[in-house]
């Protein structure tokens, strides 16, 4: 098991139906920049993550929230002088409906921009991602294309782009005659690669960010990467707030504090511009 433990480190937690709540204060003693209209409770942000994606979002040894996307969104939440309240949500398929029912303000766990999802919420792209086929060490030669996991048991994140792409690829595989994927979905990150260290399946089907971590650790190898490129956004309830976030992330990046983030991670950053996308825009 390499799961990295959450364990007893904020000033409040909560555990009922699979979600964590970390209580904590990031902004400085200032006035909110943000209507309290326009948030749960006036003055704080509530934050849906599931931290179990390194480096981009996890909790160390000490149960600390850390990564790449931690680190942004915090910066954007001191400047707007917010407090915060991370919810931590196992279910990656429950986020996006959970931020559409009010259980939340916004969600900063790697959510893939596409038309369909700024239909319905508002979103604001800030990253660049990719996904990666990754097997166990010593055995990515056996996958040189995509084609080569028609027949393979391959595991994959639950209900988020990866397992829309990995289940359009099956289709694709299938219309010209070649086996379907043996497709096994989890719950999150860990987990899969957990199976795909213990032999329970053949690939793991993840972000490049993540795959390369494990990879980095010796405990995957990967086979190929940089598979259907798309931007990343952080997910809000209101337009309000997701006006303020895009406003925040253009200051950062004129002064060179969101660059800086994410040089430090060695990612790639946004190219266009911060604006927000979502109903009726």
């Amino acid at each position: 098991m390499f799961g990295i433990a959450l364990r007893n480190v904020v000033q409040a937690t909560l555990v009922l139906a699979g979600i964590t709540v970390f209580g904590s204060a990031y902004a400085e003693d200032c006035a909110p920049k943000v209507d309290g209209a326009a948030l749960l409770t006036p003055g704080e942000v509530s934050v849906s993550i599931n931290p179990v994606s390194p480096p981009m979002q996890y909790a160390d040894a000490n149960g600390d929230l850390k990564g790449m996307r931690v680190e942004v969104g915090d910066a954007i939440l001191q400047r707007l002088c917010l407090k915060s309240q991370h919810i931590r949500v196992d279910d990656f398929g429950t986020m996006i409906p959970g931020l559409k029912s009010g259980r939340w303000d916004m969600i900063n766990t790697g959510v893939f921009y596409t038309e369909e999802r700024a239909k319905v919420i508002y979103l604001v792209r800030y990253e660049n991602q990719a996904i990666s086929v990754a097997t166990r060490p010593g055995e990515a030669s056996g996958i040189k294309s995509v084609d080569d996991l028609s027949g393979k048991m391959v595991g994959v994140d639950i209900g988020g782009y990866e397992e829309n792409k990995l289940k359009a690829l099956d289709a694709e595989l299938q219309s010209r005659g070649l086996a379907p994927i043996k497709i096994t979905i989890f719950n999150d990150t860990n987990i899969n690669y957990q199976a795909l260290k213990a032999g329970q399946i053949d690939a793991s089907f993840t972000i490049d960010a993540v795959s390369k971590e494990y990879a980095d650790r010796g405990l995957s190898q990967i086979a190929l990467k940089g598979l259907y490129p798309a931007p990343v956004a952080m997910a809000f309830r209101t337009r309000e707030l997701a006006d303020a976030f895009a406003r925040t992330l253009t200051q950062m990046r004129d002064d060179g504090s969101y660059q800086a983030i994410f040089e430090k991670y060695g990612k790639q950053g946004w190219t266009g511009p911060f604006d927000v996308k979502g109903p009726g825009i």
